[in-house]
């Protein structure tokens, strides 16, 4: 263990500390292997080049998300994973609400807050199997790209039941195993497909993950998101270096993958590049 993580460990409070190590030894847990640890690598400098998603496509969330709250009013929302702060400044402006983002890795948070704007978000370090809030205390708590990552997802869903109150919602946007094949990316980089496979979750796995937490899945539904205006910013997109993924590929893969997109681009028609993403509700 580094001496930073021992010093994040050394602040946390007891209970949130006990759910932590509890989450290591349970049957749910995925291997640590498996697991980006993003402070260890340079993607967190990069993640914004190679993932923005512009305010259309920030647009297009908004309202997926708002199309499911029922009248639901949000007063705090939860954006755990949070990354970079991609979605927690459109969260708080879209819905008028408080905003806490959660996630593990200093790097990403040093982005996030070199971003900050709004006053109504916050960040702060920590980790979705310990999540260091009280009980009932979010009306809705965000996942993006993030549930992959958890070390233990049947823990970290039982965190998200714990921190939620009793109306509230939780939305989690995410790639699934079942799309693997209508990633862009994964035509041009052949070790990509089996990353992909073991990496994400199924949604029947992911289903029962919230389930067994005492939740019920009120919607599901595939959102086409625009992520380029061609093969050849994809191809731009893509080298900026803000895949995890990609990260694992060697160096040779990589520049073999990035050129063939970009001979793809020189003889195909020119045309917006999509990506299929699973948005599933849990109340």
């Amino acid at each position: 263990m580094t001496a930073e993580k021992k010093a994040l460990f050394s602040i946390m409070p007891s209970d949130v500390l006990r759910r932590l190590q509890l989450c290591r030894h349970e049957p749910d847990a995925v291997q640590w292997s498996h697991i980006m640890d993003y402070d260890q690598t340079n993607i967190p400098a990069a993640y914004d080049r190679g993932r923005d998603l512009g305010p259309e496509v920030l647009d297009l969330w908004m309202h997926a998300l708002e199309a499911h709250l029922q009248d639901l009013n949000v007063i705090k929302i939860l954006d755990l994973g949070c990354g970079t702060g991609r979605f927690s400044e459109a969260l708080a402006v879209y819905f008028k609400a408080e905003v806490l983002g959660i996630d593990p890795s200093a790097k990403m948070l040093e982005r996030a807050r070199e971003k900050h704007r709004d006053s109504r978000v916050q960040y702060q370090r920590g980790s979705a199997e310990a999540i260091s809030l009280p009980s009932g205390s979010v009306d809705m708590i965000f996942m993006s790209m993030s549930f992959h990552h958890f070390s233990n997802r049947a823990l970290a869903a039982r965190e998200c039941r714990r921190v939620l109150r009793e109306q509230g919602v939780v939305f989690v946007r995410t790639g699934a195993r079942e799309q693997i094949r209508a990633y862009p990316y994964v035509p041009f980089f052949p070790s990509s497909g089996a990353m992909l496979d073991e990496l994400l979750p199924d949604r029947a796995e992911l289903r029962e993950s919230f389930e067994r937490a005492g939740f019920h899945m009120t919607a599901w539904e595939i959102i086409t998101q625009t992520i380029a205006a061609s093969w050849k910013a994809y191809a731009d997109k893509l080298s900026a270096g803000g895949d995890s993924v990609l990260a694992r590929l060697s160096q040779h893969e990589l520049e073999s993958g990035l050129a063939a997109i970009r001979r793809h681009s020189a003889k195909a028609v020119v045309e917006a590049i999509v990506e299929p993403i699973d948005l599933f509700v849990f109340r």
